[in-house]
C-alpha cells in the first residue's frame, strides 16, 4: 500500500489551488480505478497535511468529506472557500465548474 499512497499523494499535489478532484479521478490516475476507498484511507493518514492538499478531494457527487480528518466538517468547507470554491448548503461542490482536468 504504501506505493499506493506516495502515488496517491503525488496526484494529489498536482490538483490546482481553485479546483477539486474525486477520490475516483485520484485512484484512476493512480492506476487502480476500483482503489476509490483505499484514496480516501490514504488522505485520512495524509503524513503532511497542509502540503497535500486532501482537502481538495471530494466524492463523485461533489460532497465534502463529513468528517474530514484535518480540524473537522467545517475545515474542509473553510479551505476551499479561502481558495474560491463555492461550497453550496448541503457541503457539495458543483464538479461542472471545480472538477479539475488534467
Amino acid at each position: 500500500m504504501g506505493n499506493f499512497f506516495a502515488e496517491v499523494y503525488a496526484a494529489v499535489r498536482r490538483i490546482p489551488e481553485g479546483k477539486v478532484a474525486t477520490y475516483g479521478q485520484i485512484a484512476l490516475l493512480c492506476g487502480n480505478p476500483q482503489g476509490s476507498r483505499a484514496v480516501g484511507y490514504a488522505l485520512h493518514v495524509n503524513p503532511e497535511p497542509g502540503v497535500i492538499p486532501c482537502h481538495r478531494v471530494v466524492n463523485r457527487e461533489g460532497r465534502l468529506a463529513p468528517g474530514f480528518a484535518f480540524g473537522g466538517a467545517g475545515a474542509q468547507r473553510a479551505l476551499l472557500e479561502k481558495e474560491g470554491v463555492t461550497v453550496r448548503e448541503d457541503n457539495t461542490v458543483d464538479l461542472k465548474k471545480y472538477l479539475w482536468r488534467e
